[in-house]
């Protein structure tokens, strides 16, 4: 990174890394956002000499309970509404950034032969979802009540991850999660009627408030959306 530039009256109060003149501003963020939030990490890092963007991705309920349990971040971006309303307390005034929604995750190539969510019932196909607490395994309740994993992990990387290693037949993913390019996707319609909102808000307690402002605001920007667009989300 390059020396601190900013002027000392925009960083007033804000703390900086250990052992260095970078200010730190950490971001706490769903995992289905890794690709778009890092392209944008270079940008505001670029436009923002000086400042080291910590990017935290994890599942939703997982970082909110660590905001809850006073883990320090400046920002929160979750897969749902829901999540941003348990720690609202925490939270200045949310907004909706983007939008998504599920597919089925299949390895390359579909060796299943899966066609739709009626393929995941039958008794030789092996499927992973998310786990229900988090906003994918929310949304896969919703979308198929009866289904019968043979697992349920804690994001959505993580179901990702096992469909591509070919450990699983099938998956409930994002649609952005399918883009790259390590598995197949198979839309089916049904997933319409069950659409994630993407909130992102400041801390109240956020360290370094200013800084963190200007990252919602690259977000929320025409520069953000494309980013997320770019990365297959829907526009909020």
């Amino acid at each position: 990174m390059k020396p601190l530039l900013l002027a000392a009256a925009l960083l007033a109060g804000c703390g900086t890394s250990a052992g260095s003149d970078q200010t730190t501003v950490t971001v706490f963020a769903a995992a289905s956002l890794t690709e778009s939030f890092t392209a944008l990490e270079k940008r505001f890092e670029t436009d923002n000499p000086g400042v080291d963007l910590r990017l935290n991705f994890a599942g939703s309920s997982a970082l909110a309970q660590q905001l809850a349990n006073g883990a320090a971040a400046d920002v929160f971006a979750a897969a749902d509404e829901k999540t941003v309303a348990g720690v609202a307390e925490h939270l200045e005034s949310p907004a909706v950034f983007a939008t998504n929604r599920l597919t089925i995750a299949v390895p390359r190539g579909n060796p299943a032969k899966i066609t739709g969510l009626a393929d995941l019932t039958r008794t030789d196909v092996t499927v992973v979802v998310c786990a229900p607490q988090v906003p994918c395994g929310a949304a896969t309740r919703k979308v198929a009540p009866n289904l019968r994993p043979a697992s349920e992990e804690q994001d959505v990387k993580a179901v990702l991850t096992k469909v591509a290693a070919g450990e699983a037949d099938a998956g409930l993913v994002y649609v952005t999660d399918t883009r790259s390019g390590k598995v197949d996707a198979i839309d089916f319609p049904e997933s319409a009627a069950v659409v994630n909102k993407y909130p992102i808000a400041l801390t109240k307690q956020a360290p370094n408030a200013l800084l963190a402002r200007r990252f919602v605001d690259l977000v929320l920007s025409q520069t953000g959306q494309n980013e997320l667009v770019r990365a297959g989300f829907g526009k909020p």
